[in-house]
């Protein structure tokens, strides 16, 4: 039990080192002791470990404890994707790995258009479902994000007149294809 209690003591919200199941973890009763724990710290450990059963998850899901749904978020398999959303906004360590999940949600993110970070911001623009793509965003990040498949041909325009962005617009397949010819006359030319 030492062992499974040093993979989270003295590790913070922010670490991303890997978590290695041992073959002589405690057993599934323990790990659910642990997830009803008023401890945080055995909760922790809990919502680090891969097997834990999805109601106990979904217990976890809601903990007032910060690094309890962190640590859910970064190890559990089926965490819920709201969580995962909570988490990619407010801890930048974690993004590219939680970006690999297959739970992560890859639409209902319009809310986070005004989000006051970039990464954030191009998360949301990059939404297939977003009505309005914010073309016009300060960051580069975000215009190329936006620059999906649901574009009109105007908003597609925005952006192939903005040098930061024309790569990304040309290569979207709802470019007319007589606009798509004129950009590769005027690139050979």
């Amino acid at each position: 039990m030492r062992r499974v209690l040093s993979r989270v003591i003295g590790h913070g919200p922010d670490c991303t080192c890997p978590i290695t199941e041992p073959a002589t973890d405690p057993s599934r009763d323990w790990f659910a002791v642990c997830a009803a724990s008023g401890e945080p710290v055995l909760r922790r450990v809990a919502a680090s470990w891969t097997g834990l059963p999805a109601e106990l998850a979904g217990t976890l899901a809601q903990d007032n404890d910060e690094e309890v749904r962190i640590r859910l978020a970064c190890h559990h398999p089926p965490a819920p994707p709201h969580l995962l959303l909570d988490v990619f906004v407010t801890r930048p360590a974690h993004r590219p790995h939680l970006l690999t999940l297959p739970a992560f949600p890859r639409t209902g993110r319009t809310h986070l258009i005004g989000h006051p970070d970039p990464e954030v911001r191009a998360l949301a623009a990059a939404d297939p479902t977003l009505p309005d793509p914010p073309v016009e965003d300060a960051d580069e990040s975000v215009c190329r994000a936006a620059a999906n498949p649901r574009l009109t041909p105007e908003a597609l325009e925005t952006l192939l007149a903005d040098p930061r962005t024309a790569e990304c617009a040309a290569a979207n397949p709802p470019l007319p294809v007589p606009r798509m010819h004129a950009r590769l006359d005027r690139s050979l030319n």
